[in-house]
């Protein structure tokens, strides 16, 4: 599924249905360039769930936890992690929590520790716009994409 949005309030709000739509052990892997909109949909993201934290990257800290509800949602920047290195940032653990949603930009060096069935989203610049391409790799994200997709 492809969808393009032409505003930064179009990405929080596409965020928003998405967020809604995950629950525990959900895991969202994000792609794209530095200022794609990543951190800007997982701020809609996790209003949608429920937080009603202020979502920042997690670049420095490398991960910021938001309540949500009964929930936690883990937003990791894995952007200067080496590999050797996910485990001390407690990813194995933030992936297992069966009450928490782990959304992951950069996460290339981690996927030793995702689930196989996850969400992947790659988002890049467009003329006028970001486009945000959802891929499935298992069955709760190919439903996830399909109630994304009638939302």
């Amino acid at each position: 599924m492809v969808i393009t949005t032409r505003s930064e309030t179009q990405t929080v709000a596409l965020g928003r249905r998405l967020g809604r739509l995950l629950k525990g052990w959900d895991v969202v892997c994000l792609y794209g360039n530095l200022g794609s909109g990543k951190t800007t949909l997982v701020r809609g993201l996790a209003s949608g769930a429920g937080s009603k934290n202020h979502v920042t990257s997690p670049t420095f800290a490398l991960a910021r936890l938001y309540r949500a509800g009964r929930r936690t949602i883990y937003h990791l920047d894995l952007y200067r992690v080496a590999a050797d290195q996910t485990r001390d940032i407690g990813l194995e653990e933030f992936v297992s929590d069966p009450r928490g949603i782990c959304v992951v930009e950069w996460p290339k060096v981690g996927e030793v520790y995702y689930p196989k069935d996850r969400l992947v989203v790659k988002l890049d610049h467009v003329r006028g716009g970001r486009r945000l391409k959802f891929a499935a790799k298992g069955p709760r994200s190919r439903e996830i994409i399909r109630r994304l997709e009638v939302a």
